[in-house]
């Protein structure tokens, strides 16, 4: 097993727990269920169908955060869940009937992981669910399934990194397999089996202070009596890790728009962009709007940020968020930045946070992983290289271009920007000594910002200041 790894549970035999006030376990359980259905069989986003099912569930918050806890952890782990439980059937667990699958994956989880809940509880409570749900047939399955893995559990092998690196980041770290080959050949497996434990932690909530209403010391100062374990983040000159807490959209400093939440690799996408007040500038993928915000904040009365974005459902999150911060120098349009854009007087700066396979922020998105496909990264280069291209027409001579994706693939990344630098003569990276101070520990030989979970407790981002020289 490597560094990292999460050691398995001990067997626990008491009794069920009972029901918690206002809600039956196996009430949380249901919605949990529900919600990895629409995940994993619909393609809905992990934590879009979590709001949604929470704010209907009618839950308290108690039961709410056990729902949240169920759903991120099983995706999280599903491999390894899935590993563990193959012993136990007579077939993949992929092959069975897939709401069954998920309730095993369910159990599992509480069982393996989970370990405020007793194992007799998970069990019972997982045979009760498949009953709710309408599998009464598969009760028998589930409960045979469950029971026979909280007893075998700590005698199941898994593959180790000296044996079989591979399966060791496929079966014991949850990766799968296209995106643990990946990263065994760019790391190496020591690295690789690093970055695929980082990625499966929980990270800490971090926002973005808002200089426009506050600075970061007189903030921290005041969070700290609510959130004690806040402090300043390590590289984003604005940033504040504010500890493993729910979203803050109840806290004081956050409704009056003293902050956004925001990650700290995100933020310095904006410190490489560095706005200046009174810059027009192009936000050409902007929703939902965290740095479009963090551009607007620094631009002055006399700046404007241009947001563009395909989707307008999407880009009222932007609006939205403007107005809570109290920006009024964000306009907001619904374009296709993969067309050539709206004709308009060139802008100082202009920020390509182009669409991406989202790769580096697995910690946050740990559906991301299963959603992963070669074909999918092909099509995704192409519509990056296109935004690329379509954005650096509408950039002044001498201004500065953003590159940037939260992905940690070469294809969508630097052989993004060398096929643009090939074509456009008249762009060049910008030299690191040129670029604010807070970036350069993440910057590298070739003038990329890269961040990595397992390097610097981050998302993992890359990022590139491009000047056009003419």
């Amino acid at each position: 097993m490597s560094a990292g790894a999460p050691r398995r549970r001990r067997n626990r035999v008491r009794a069920s727990a009972g029901p918690r006030r206002g809600a039956t376990p196996t009430q949380a359980r249901i919605v949990a269920v529900r919600v990895l259905e629409r995940v994993e069989r619909a393609g809905a986003y992990a934590d879009l169908a979590l709001g949604g099912a929470l704010r209907r569930s009618g839950l308290p918050p108690r039961e709410r955060a056990f729902v949240t806890e169920l759903v991120y952890g099983t995706l999280r782990w599903r491999g390894r869940l899935d590993a563990m439980l193959r012993p136990m059937l007579d077939r993949p667990p992929e092959r069975l009937e897939a709401l069954v699958t998920t309730l095993l994956r369910v159990g599992a989880y509480q069982i393996l992981f989970e370990g405020g809940v007793p194992a007799a509880a998970a069990v019972d409570q997982t045979v009760r669910c498949a009953r709710a749900l309408g599998v009464s047939r598969a009760a028998g399955l589930v409960n045979a399934v469950l029971r026979r893995l909280a007893r075998a559990h700590e005698s199941i092998p898994l593959p180790t990194l000296e044996a079989d690196p591979l399966a060791h980041l496929v079966e014991a770290l949850s990766i799968p397999a296209p995106i643990a080959q990946r990263w065994l050949a760019r790391l190496g497996p020591e690295e690789a089996a690093g970055l695929a434990t980082a990625s499966n932690q929980v990270p800490p909530l971090v926002g973005r202070v808002n200089p426009t209403r506050t600075n970061r010391e007189t903030l921290l100062e005041e969070l700290r009596e609510r959130l004690p374990d806040a402090r300043p983040c390590r590289y984003a000159p604005l940033g504040i890790e504010l500890g493993h807490h729910g979203f803050p959209g109840h806290d004081p400093a956050f409704l009056d728009g003293r902050f956004s939440i925001q990650d700290e690799a995100s933020q310095l996408v904006v410190e490489l962009l560095d706005p200046q007040p009174g810059d027009q500038v192009l936000d050409a993928c902007a929703a939902p709007g965290s740095k479009t915000c963090g551009i607007a904040e620094r631009l002055g009365p006399e700046g404007r940020v241009s947001a563009l974005d395909r989707n307008a459902a999407r880009l009222g999150l932007v609006q939205r968020g403007a107005r809570r911060l109290g920006l009024d120098n964000v306009r907001t349009r619904e374009a296709d930045a993969t067309l050539p854009l709206p004709d308009e007087p060139p802008y100082d700066r202009v920020l390509v946070d182009a669409p991406c396979s989202g790769l580096g922020t697995l910690r946050r998105n740990p559906d991301a992983r299963w959603r992963f496909d070669e074909d999918a990264v092909t099509r995704l280069a192409e519509v990056q290289a296109a935004i690329l291209r379509r954005a650096a027409a509408v950039l002044r001579p001498g201004g500065t271009l953003v590159y940037s994706t939260c992905t940690l693939l070469a294809e969508e990344n630097e052989a993004i920007v060398a096929a643009f630098l090939e074509e456009a003569k008249d762009f060049a990276v910008a030299a690191r000594e040129t670029l604010p101070g807070a970036v350069w520990p993440l910057v590298g030989e070739e003038g990329f910002l890269q961040t990595w979970p397992h390097r610097h407790e981050t998302d993992g981002f890359f990022a590139v200041r491009l000047e056009r020289t003419t």
